[in-house]
């Protein structure tokens, strides 16, 4: 039994775009820290090939090497922002929510004693 595709699957551009313009950030973070390809590789503990990978934006690297990297950077926090507001899955969470039993469907009215 397979787990994994033999391959990945191909990126939209869109997906191909947010990656490389992650790998960007990234990149200039190191360069703002004047951090060197081969300081910030033996910090997070991967291969300089592996961090160029990673400033290009390549979909192969791990997330967990991506973590490694920012917490290099000392911007793991960051990661804490990736799907944080998921403002959709509310909104279908919402919409499927059962009506609260008990809840009277027209305004309260008072009760006319005799």
């Amino acid at each position: 039994m397979r787990y994994m595709p033999a391959a990945q699957p191909p990126l939209f551009s869109a997906e191909t775009s947010l990656l490389t313009a992650f790998g960007d950030r990234l990149r200039a973070a190191r360069l703002r820290r004047k951090f060197s390809v081969d300081t910030v590789a033996a910090r997070a503990g991967i291969s300089r090939m592996t961090l160029f990978r990673a400033e290009k934006g390549e979909a192969t690297v791990s997330l967990g090497t991506y973590l490694r990297i920012l917490e290099v950077l000392r911007l793991e926090k960051d990661i804490a922002l990736l799907a944080k507001d998921d403002e959709l899955g509310r909104r279908l969470q919402d919409l499927a929510l059962p009506a609260r039993r008990g809840a009277k469907a027209g305004p309260a009215t008072k009760a006319s004693a005799p």
